[in-house]
């Protein structure tokens, strides 16, 4: 898809200076993957101690 955007010129610079990417789309490209794992980490993190996988871990250790 294209699109126009007005982005900062330093920041996209210090992107791609550190990561070593040459081309703008792939820096945005970059970004935006990093955007959307991280998000689903969070989501992730919100069913910590949510979900009975039914262990019981003492009794696997007895194995």
């Amino acid at each position: 898809m294209r699109t126009t955007l007005e982005l900062p010129d330093t920041l996209v610079r210090e992107a791609m200076e550190r990561t070593n990417i040459s081309t703008k789309t792939e820096v945005i490209k970059t970004a935006l993957e990093n955007l959307i794992q991280r998000e689903k980490v969070k989501e992730l993190a919100d069913y910590f101690g949510k979900i009975d996988l039914g262990i019981d871990i003492e009794e696997m250790r007895k194995r």
